[in-house]
């Protein structure tokens, strides 16, 4: 409690409010959000990770286009509109003409250029979005042209679909376009402003950046000159509360308006207050189940097949998954270009017993599976430990942080695995099959351990060749066609990793804000108000 108090009063304070004695609701004009900042360890665009990090410069940097968050298609954003050449391998974007940084600098395309170039030099987390594309520093003055002030022509360096890359450029950290001037204005050793743009922001965006302290809070001040309409909310104060009970008290006092980060028995106790709204709306990835091939037994297909039916879908999804994710069992996100139905794996012991006994295993076998210490995986990985069992599968948890997992996954040093991924944060078939099916390269030397198929040491040559055909497919029907293609040939290798479940953004927030967009992905505070 006295962490609550202090959290409360500091929330005030910053944002001019009333003490925490007479402090009944956050100012009208003011919004405050209670987050995870645990992984926001920098702003520069160039260099953020995390889904965290993404909704922040959603209200700092604006992007050439935007997905919308209805339906998740591209719409106009800098760019008013854009033109895709014939053979598929270049987009022509027009700028808006009104546009202005905060600084009061216009948007140009050489800021466009400069920004997208910038990503190749700096060369951190973000540039592996155009770098994994064949986007490369040497040929970037022939990649990112300016054609005129309001006129940036992309031309793509190697056959590829142009819909995918507006999916990307739709996304903070890659997308985000910069303030060339001013970051160079603040240039120190040729970092090309980034030592400056860890802690202050140069976008155009409908906020920017007053403060940040790390690990502690975030505020954003509404930019009066932006050329946009102007936001409701005059300051955004994002609070760093990672513990879900602190949410909860804050948000049903009212001394908080937005809560993430809500573990699922606090968010079902709100569910059931009439001033707090629960949303939840479609994430990016899948849980699953994976299985390393480098082990012989789990290099049998039966095996594998096996293990389709040792996971009690329904189960798990009724009992430990609401709020986090959704039934499914394909590797493609839900309603994506040429997306089929689940399987229908139910969960079937005998069957599963009598998989095993046909790979070798009559009797079963002893394994391990690993799984980060924390909901709602543990309880995911418990529960198929349980069914495991029963079909004489003797699999002892090994739980940690995701560094000891998910590092376990990617030196390839594991038997089975729970776990989270799967891309999805374009929603672009490519975006999952690269994470989940795609492997180039599966000598342990090559490290690709961006791609899940790696970490599973999975590898088969024609399923490569089918995501690389289906992506450069320029008719959209037959593009489906083949997305459809390949999810059958996948269900016939039965591939290393199982999704069990859907991931789903939730989020908490007084009933009297409105306009609320709860995925962090495609969040923006802009058309956030408060019916007070």
């Amino acid at each position: 409690m006295k962490h609550f108090l202090a959290t409360a009063a500091l929330g005030a304070l910053l944002l001019g409010a009333a003490p925490i004695a007479v402090l009944a609701e956050t100012p009208k004009d003011q919004l405050v959000v209670a987050t995870t900042m645990s992984n926001i360890l920098t702003l520069d665009p160039a260099a953020i990770t995390g889904r965290e990090t993404v909704q922040v410069l959603n209200n700092v940097y604006d992007t050439l286009v935007i997905l919308s968050p209805d339906d998740r298609s591209v719409k106009p954003r800098l760019a008013e509109r854009w033109e895709i050449a014939a053979d598929g391998r270049s987009i022509r974007f027009h700028l808006r003409k009104d546009a202005k940084f905060a600084s009061g600098n216009p948007v140009t395309a050489a800021d466009v250029a400069w920004s997208l170039k910038r990503l190749l030099q700096r060369n951190l987390a973000q540039s592996s979005f155009l770098k994994t594309r064949g986007f490369k520093l040497d040929q970037a003055d022939k990649l990112f042209v300016v054609e005129n002030d309001q006129t940036f022509v992309l031309n793509l360096p190697q056959a590829d679909d142009p819909e995918l890359l507006l999916m990307i450029l739709a996304q903070n950290g890659p997308g985000s376009i910069i303030d060339s001037k001013t970051a160079l204005k603040n240039e120190k050793d040729g970092d090309l402003g980034g030592a400056w743009l860890t802690l202050n922001s140069a976008g155009s965006g409908p906020f920017t950046l007053t403060q940040w302290k790390s690990n502690e809070y975030i505020i954003l001040t509404r930019n009066d000159a932006y050329w946009g309409q102007k936001a409701a909310m005059r300051r955004v104060l994002m609070r760093h509360l990672p513990e879900s009970q602190s949410q909860r008290l804050m948000l049903e006092k009212g001394d908080i308006d937005v809560a993430y980060s809500l573990q699922a028995p606090d968010l079902a106790a709100l569910d059931k207050d009439k001033n707090i709204v629960i949303q939840s709306t479609p994430g990016s990835g899948f849980y699953y189940l994976a299985v390393s091939m480098k082990d012989e037994r789990f290099a049998n297909r039966k095996v594998r097949e096996a293990l389709r039916y040792v996971i009690d879908y329904k189960g798990i999804n009724d009992a430990i998954m609401p709020y986090y994710g959704t039934l499914h069992q394909r590797s493609l996100s839900t309603g994506v270009m040429g997306s089929l139905p689940d399987q229908g794996y139910t969960l079937d012991i005998p069957k599963a017993k009598a998989l095993l006994a046909e790979a070798g295993y009559p009797n079963g076998f002893q394994t391990t599976l690993r799984v980060l210490s924390e909901d709602p995986f543990l309880k995911a990985a418990t529960a198929i430990q349980n069914t495991l069992g029963q079909a004489g599968i003797k699999a002892d948890i090994i739980s940690g942080s995701g560094d000891q997992i998910y590092g376990a996954m990617r030196d390839r040093k594991f038997e089975l695995l729970v776990g989270r991924g799967g891309g999805g944060q374009q929603p672009h078939p490519d975006n999952n099959l690269r994470s989940m099916a795609y492997n180039p390269n599966n000598s342990d030397e090559a490290k690709l351990t961006n791609y899940q198929s790696w970490r599973t040491s999975f590898f088969d040559e024609k399923l490569n060749k089918m995501i690389e055909g289906a992506l450069v497919e320029r008719d959209k029907a037959k593009q489906a066609k083949l997305y459809e293609e390949l999810q059958v040939y996948m269900d016939e290798l039965v591939m290393p990793i199982q999704p069990f479940s859907e991931v789903i953004d939730t989020s908490a927030y007084r009933a009297d804000v409105k306009g609320m967009i709860v995925s962090p992905w495609l969040s923006r505070f802009e058309g956030v108000t408060k019916a007070r």
